[in-house]
């Protein structure tokens, strides 16, 4: 047989269902033992303890007539207790050594009267005749058990001394019964298997409504996760549901096909998107290039075709370069390179390039450091693309024209450096997903060309140096992001 051979599924409500009746069977069959031990030795108890009472009143009768000088003939007659206990013992009148003197045995019918009429039935057989066994007699408990190989039964004896005038024992009257006889509940029985079955009954009932209830928010949670694998995620699931860990499984599903949902959404606008983006420099490039060969230009707008099918290339390959770097830094496949930078000096270093590297001066900007200098462990590389990002991104919102303030401030073990502008700021509803991939806002979906990675990449790159990006506010006059890093360690321990 193959070992990977799929093994066969059952569902949940059977596979439940039969392994709680399978323990209720073997609870029950270990209460019905237990319950039959226990009733055993009860009835065996209580019915001894009876013979013992119809003993011990026979025997007291017995020395009285001994005493008054009176027979009692009914000493015996059937004894009503005992038959209402569904026991009818053989008793035995004997003498101080066990001889029997009279007892309840049927006497035997005499062969001639016995062959007159045929139709007579032949008695039993008597236990005893002549005496009792001495292991009864002589033994010093009133109760005595002993087994007869006559008829292969144990019996139960009960013995009480008979006295004289001057406390002599004279004799004994024994109660004999077979344990078999005394242990027989045939009535106790019956109601216990009524009890059983109706409890195994009840059980199996119970256990199956209880393994439905709860195999079916599963079962449509399984429908459900079966409809989205369809590409359907439209998915609908009970809400009435009480028990707690159920109901935070389909609350939890429901929300993650919400969130599915969305995404697929998300990204097939996206796909879109960066379809076009990436398009749209190609079809320039192309366009330009097919002038130039096609001879539509010449001399200098020539060479200004060429210049600008330069710029759309560098723009291009910017792009791809972003989804690269992004796809790489998502499955932590770039190395960050620590090192101890001073944070004022590299700060202000970082700003002065990118301020070189614009070709207007409709943009100031103002850094204000730390009062004392401090060591941060950085890949230098990483922090400069944060922070031309956030400067690029001031630099759009401003128009070209405005003011941005780069502000280093010490928060416990970490270094905050605040970037402010005084632009157009981003639309509230726009906040909540300027970290999202791929995501632009509307303003900016128009006016600036690119795959909406920056700020995605670059809140990456903070956390790849055990940091943070946060927007802390935006509005009407400005935007304010903040970059947290921590300190080096052996700066702190010092």
């Amino acid at each position: 047989m193959s070992k990977n051979k799929e093994m066969r599924r059952v569902p949940l409500a059977r596979y439940w269902t039969l392994r709680y009746l399978a323990a209720l069977i073997i609870g029950l069959l270990i209460v019905s033992i237990l319950s039959i031990t226990w009733l055993r030795h009860n009835t065996m108890t209580n019915r001894i303890d009876m013979l013992e009472v119809v003993a011990d009143e026979m025997s007291s009768r017995i020395t009285e007539s001994i005493t008054n000088k009176e027979a009692d003939p009914s000493l015996f007659r059937e004894r009503t207790p005992l038959s209402n206990l569904g026991i009818n013992p053989k008793i035995y009148l004997t003498n101080s050594t066990g001889g029997i003197i009279s007892s309840n045995e049927p006497k035997e019918i005499p062969q001639k009267a016995n062959e007159a009429q045929p139709d007579l039935p032949k008695p039993p057989d008597a236990l005893f005749t002549t005496t009792l066994p001495m292991k009864v007699i002589e033994s010093k408990k009133d109760i005595v058990n002993f087994h007869l190989k006559k008829n292969n039964t144990t019996y139960y004896a009960v013995k009480k001394a008979i006295t004289n005038n001057e406390d002599n024992v004279v004799g004994y009257i024994v109660l004999l019964e077979s344990k078999k006889n005394i242990a027989h509940v045939d009535q106790e029985y019956t109601q216990l298997a009524a009890i059983i079955i109706a409890l195994a009954l009840i059980g199996t009932v119970a256990i199956h409504l209880l393994s439905r209830r709860l195999s079916k928010p599963i079962k449509d949670v399984a429908q459900a996760a079966q409809q989205i694998q369809n590409g359907d995620y439209n998915v609908a699931l009970a809400n009435d549901v009480k028990e707690q860990e159920v109901y935070e499984l389909i609350e939890s599903f429901r929300e993650m096909a919400n969130r599915l949902k969305q995404l697929e959404a998300t990204r097939t606008e996206l796909l879109a998107g960066v379809t076009h983006e990436l398009k749209t420099p190609v079809t320039s490039i192309s366009g330009l290039l097919q002038a130039v060969k096609d001879g539509v230009v010449t001399g200098d707008d020539e060479k200004e075709f060429v210049k600008m099918a330069l710029n759309e290339t560098t723009k291009l390959k910017t792009m791809v370069g972003d989804l690269l770097a992004f796809n790489s830094f998502s499955v932590n496949a770039i190395p960050v390179h620590i090192q101890p930078y001073a944070i004022n000096h590299y700060v202000q270093e970082s700003v002065m390039q990118w301020v070189m590297s614009q070709q207007d001066d409709g943009v100031k900007v103002a850094v204000e450091i730390l009062p004392e200098e401090q060591i941060l462990q950085l890949d230098g590389v990483r922090f400069q693309q944060i922070l031309t990002n956030l400067l690029t991104n001031a630099k759009q919102a401003m128009d070209g024209h405005g003011h941005i303030q780069l502000t280093l401030q010490e928060e416990n073990d970490n270094v905050a450096i605040f970037i402010a502008d005084t632009g157009k700021g981003i639309p509230q509803e726009e906040q909540a997903f300027v970290f999202e991939r791929f995501y632009r806002g509307e303003n900016k979906k128009y006016a600036v060309r690119g795959l909406g990675l920056g700020l995605a990449l670059s809140k990456m790159m903070a956390q790849s140096l055990k940091g943070d990006l946060q927007l802390l506010e935006s509005t009407t006059n400005g935007t304010v992001f903040k970059i947290t890093l921590p300190k080096a360690v052996e700066q702190t321990s010092e």
